[in-house]
């Protein structure tokens, strides 16, 4: 159980550390320090939600055609592969964080954050198809302790990229400290893909 729940938490650390809109969006509200508490909840609480979707839909699809399961598989390690050249694609082209001043309405931060989240194809990708297929090889009832390894991985993430920007700007504005985290996200995603491949 608990191995289950740190693969969960390790794999959903995989799929959202990356210098995508959303993350590079909740880091500039960190640093800002402007509603970071509405940042980080909406974007914890829309991972919870999609990972839950994912993990109940995929499970049962997969349940009921071992064919899929092994299409799912090999399209997600596929995806994972591809995940991973991009990370290194990132890693040889860094780019630094930086924050604007301009002041913004809690209301537009709100619509801001959810528009990232919901409207970014790779969002359904990531959380609900991949973290579904993935959780689907735990079997029925180990996929849930997945779900909420990735869950907890989602709500720690986004709590120390909002809470913690103020203190990481120097760094983060260093393009350096970027292609050590992408090389690091390129690595794990191989990883995970060779295991989902030779479960």
């Amino acid at each position: 159980m608990l191995a289950t729940v740190l693969a969960g938490l390790l794999t959903g650390l995989g799929l959202i550390v990356a210098i995508g809109a959303q993350n590079a969006y909740v880091l500039r509200q960190g640093i800002r320090r402007e509603h970071v508490g509405v940042v980080v909840a909406l974007c914890a609480l829309a991972d919870v939600v999609l990972i839950g979707a994912g993990v109940a839909g995929v499970g049962a699809l997969v349940a009921a055609s071992p064919l899929l399961l092994a299409v799912l598989t090999w399209a997600g390690a596929a995806y994972l592969v591809w995940f991973a050249i991009g990370s290194f694609r990132s890693a040889l082209h860094p780019r630094g964080l930086q924050a604007d001043e301009a002041p913004a309405p809690r209301s537009g931060v709100a619509l801001t954050t959810l528009a990232l989240t919901f409207l970014n194809p790779h969002v359904y990708l990531d959380t609900v198809l991949m973290l579904g297929t993935i959780a689907s090889g735990h079997g029925p009832v180990g996929r849930w302790w997945f779900a909420a390894g990735a869950m907890a991985g989602s709500i720690l993430w986004f709590s120390l990229l909002g809470l913690g920007a103020r203190a990481l700007a120097p760094h983060l504005a260093r393009p350096a400290v970027w292609r050590v985290l992408d090389v690091l996200i390129g690595v794990m995603m191989l990883v995970i893909a060779a295991l989902l491949v030779l479960r």
